[in-house]
């Protein structure tokens, strides 16, 4: 993508440097004129260069895991104008509360962790709930039991939805679970139930989280577990809540930080 000149003076950027993918939004005034993703990699410095090509920004918000690192790698960078970070929790409230204005409460699951935010009607954050230090409830569970059962990540909940029986899975460890998985198997038990299980064993775990945190009207489903169809009409079946489902659900934290760079463009031309 190329915004040069006067375009340059109008386009802010937002970045989200995830543990296992980076996405970038681009805005110029108040339209989405870019969008891109990419894996973190070992790399992320360079996977950032990368997605940023040609882009060129007043103003640029980094929000995520790696957003510090984001500051210190391209804050002198002539193209990007001024850089500044966000937390995660900030940026997914100001990116779905954009969406979708009635939104009350965000679930992020993304590829190491989970969070729940819950809002005011005014879209300011009122608390939030965490797990960062269990594979248990994220992405990454999902990847692994995916991986166990031989099915694609990308057909993992299709593949559950084909289920006809709920499998209790009763260890939310990792390596427990992934155990208990293959026992069911050699028991003769079929793929598609197990991984039904899996699921629901993820998503009442999500649920806790949700209650624990207050839950309240419509839900903003977010991050890239969003795209498993089975987790989403499992969140809906568990919470009764209206589950709201961006288009894009993992750009939903880099348009929060492009909305913060936009403001902050504003602040700065008054």
């Amino acid at each position: 993508m190329d915004i040069r000149g006067e375009m340059a003076g109008t386009s802010t950027a937002g970045i989200d440097i995830g543990s296992r993918s980076i996405e970038l939004v681009v805005m110029r005034g108040d339209e989405v004129v870019h969008a891109a993703k990419a894996p973190t990699t070992f790399d992320p410095v360079g996977q950032c260069r990368a997605l940023l090509g040609d882009v060129c920004a007043a103003r640029v918000v980094a929000t995520g895991y790696g957003r510090k690192l984001f500051v210190e790698a391209f804050d002198k960078q002539p193209a990007l104008g001024r850089v500044t970070d966000i937390t995660e929790i900030q940026a997914y409230a100001l990116g779905a509360s954009h969406l979708f204005p009635q939104a009350r409460t965000i679930l992020d699951i993304g590829g190491q962790d989970s969070k729940v935010i819950t809002l005011s009607p005014q879209g300011r954050v009122l608390r939030f709930e965490m797990n960062d230090r269990c594979a248990a409830g994220t992405g990454k569970f999902l990847e692994i039991m995916a991986l166990s059962l031989q099915v694609p990540l990308e057909d993992f909940g299709a593949f559950a939805m084909s289920g006809d029986t709920r499998i209790p899975i009763n260890s939310m460890c990792t390596v427990f679970a992934e155990s208990e998985a293959t026992s069911l198997m050699a028991r003769g038990e079929k793929a598609q139930n197990i991984a039904l299980g899996i699921h629901l064993a993820i998503m009442q775990r999500i649920h806790s989280m949700l209650r624990r945190a207050g839950q309240d009207g419509p839900l903003v489903f977010a991050g890239g577990v969003a795209r498993n169809p089975c987790a989403v009409e499992l969140l809906r079946e568990l919470t009764g809540a209206q589950c709201l489902v961006p288009q894009d659900p993992d750009l939903a934290g880099a348009l929060g930080a492009c909305l913060l760079a936009r403001k902050l463009l504003e602040n700065d031309n008054d």
